[in-house]
């Protein structure tokens, strides 16, 4: 059902402005989703705030055919009061092909948000380059890529994909920071004819580009069930983010955490599984995480949240997938998500509870070693606030690449509890103690025994504190007073605070 604010801003827009009446004709015609382009953009701006951009502009090649700005629609809004580039593409005009008009309204309003500052939304439904036109549509392809790529860092990107999203436009999107696709949207290089025609292969459409296949590989982050449901995610998701990098995430009105101890949802066994997020959200204001690329990569959790009214990136492993064990695929995704917050100022807290990274020779094959240095060095660079809470355990070189002290953590706190180590206590008095283990009457009681002898002597977290390697050995109970404290205290100014310093008097 079309928003009642959309239909309202829309009637009062075409009625009242003259530079708003030819978008008329789009607002009439509706495109795969259930908004059309114009409602698409209104409904995600604050009332009454959207101003279109190029709206007389026609193509030569279709005449009377052409839709105001050549098949997109693009302007400025206000989302919570700040300034954000906004362009949807219409579908009724030819499935919405970009073509050499389409592609310079889009660059010029990705220049504009480059030059104020602004976050970019991109609402995107395009069978891709449009045929009639040839190179020219192809080149307007790579202008608009190489725009993104200048504003990548700078100001969020954001896509949402609310149709077909085919060929070269598939790659704008994979240029943005989020891609978000409802339920109807469909991305892919080469379509299903062109699939079957060259490779033979029979596939769907929604089989081939669906948000059920996209959101596993991590070219989707996330997935809203309609047009509607998307733009409240799109306006949730700006309102985690600064302006523009340099600046500070607008801080939220601070809401409590469930009131209860975060330990209750982790196991004293070291070997049960259990759902990180449920410790997550016992540490964060009113229990809320937004979680980023659920699907891919589950054994680790990436995610928004805020911590007494501030924004956090919560990089945290995942238990009840693979025992919290980092691979390939799980160092991409880390890495991406922190390097995503260290441009843009975003806090992280860390979540550890991992056993290492996951052997064998089909990980050496997908180069975990290269994926897990991602991860290494995206931790090491970044520059923000970095606080890891060892909850259970920390071993090898998952130890490091989790945010350890040793790679520039601010501050490494652990439960009584955790375990930090080289590797697990059964595993290594498996290598230390084989003899020992082999000649005994009972091989797995004695490995157990020394086991837990060596997890007694080496693996302690009040023995990593003593080595520096944990700065502190906190009550589970006490974890978000210290997440508080770590945020409000240890974060770096705002280039915006820096200036203002600075300001002569």
């Amino acid at each position: 059902m079309t928003p009642r604010t959309a239909t309202a801003s829309t009637r009062q827009n075409a009625a009242g402005s003259p530079a708003t009446a030819p978008v008329k004709a789009a607002a009439a015609s509706v495109g795969q989703g259930d908004l059309t382009p114009l409602q698409r953009l209104e409904t995600l701006c604050d009332p009454g705030s959207l101003r279109l951009m190029r709206t007389a502009v026609l193509s030569p090649t279709l005449g009377d055919r052409a839709t105001p700005g050549d098949g997109v629609l693009a302007g400025v809004g206000t989302v919570g009061g700040r300034s954000v580039a906004v362009f949807s593409e219409d579908p009724a005009l030819l499935g919405g092909s970009l073509g050499a008009r389409h592609a310079e309204t889009i660059v010029r309003l990705l220049e504009m948000a480059g030059d104020a500052g602004m976050p970019v939304v991109g609402f995107i439904s395009s069978a891709g380059a449009r045929l009639q036109e040839g190179l020219e549509a192809l080149a307007g392809y790579g202008r608009i890529f190489a725009a993104l790529t200048k504003l990548s860092g700078k100001v969020p990107l954001i896509s949402v994909v609310c149709g077909v999203c085919a060929g070269g436009g598939a790659y704008a999107p994979a240029l943005t920071d989020i891609t978000i696709m409802t339920r109807r949207a469909r991305m892919f290089l080469t379509g299903p004819g062109v699939v079957r025609e060259v490779t033979g292969e029979d596939v769907s459409a929604e089989d081939l580009g669906g948000p059920d296949v996209q959101k596993k590989n991590g070219v989707c982050h996330l997935v809203a069930d309609d047009d509607d449901a998307a733009v409240r995610m799109t306006r949730e998701l700006l309102g985690y983010l600064p302006q523009r990098s340099g600046e500070e995430a607008p801080r939220a009105r601070p809401v409590p955490a469930p009131a209860f101890d975060p330990s209750i949802h982790v196991p004293t066994e070291q070997r049960r599984g259990y759902d990180v997020r449920d410790v997550a959200r016992s540490v964060v204001d009113g229990g809320r995480i937004m979680e980023i690329s659920e699907a891919w990569a589950p054994s680790v959790v990436t995610a928004l949240a805020r911590i007494d009214g501030r924004t956090v990136g919560i990089v945290a492993n995942q238990p009840k997938v693979m025992a919290g064990t980092l691979d390939a695929e799980s160092g991409q995704k880390a890495a991406r998500f922190v390097r995503w917050c260290h441009l843009f100022g975003v806090p992280l807290a860390v979540l550890v509870d991992t056993p290492g990274f996951m052997p064998g020779s089909e990980q050496e094959g997908g180069a975990v070693i290269r994926h897990g240095a991602k991860l290494v060095h995206a931790f090491a660079e970044a520059d923000v606030p970095k606080v890891t809470v060892v909850l259970r355990k920390a071993f090898g070189g998952a130890q490091i690449a989790m945010n350890s002290r040793a790679l520039g953590a601010t501050l490494v706190l652990a439960w009584p509890t955790a375990q930090i180590g080289v590797m697990g206590p059964e595993q290594a008095v498996g290598i230390i103690e084989r003899r020992k283990i082999a000649a005994a009457d009972d091989p797995l009681a004695e490995k157990q025994r020394l086991g837990a002898e060596y997890a007694e002597e080496h693996l302690t977290a009040e023995g990593a504190a003593q080595l520096g390697i944990v700065d502190e050995v906190i009550e589970p109970a006490a974890t978000r007073d210290r997440l508080v404290w770590a945020l409000s205290s240890l974060r770096r100014p705002s280039e915006r605070e820096q200036r203002s310093r600075n300001f002569p008097i």
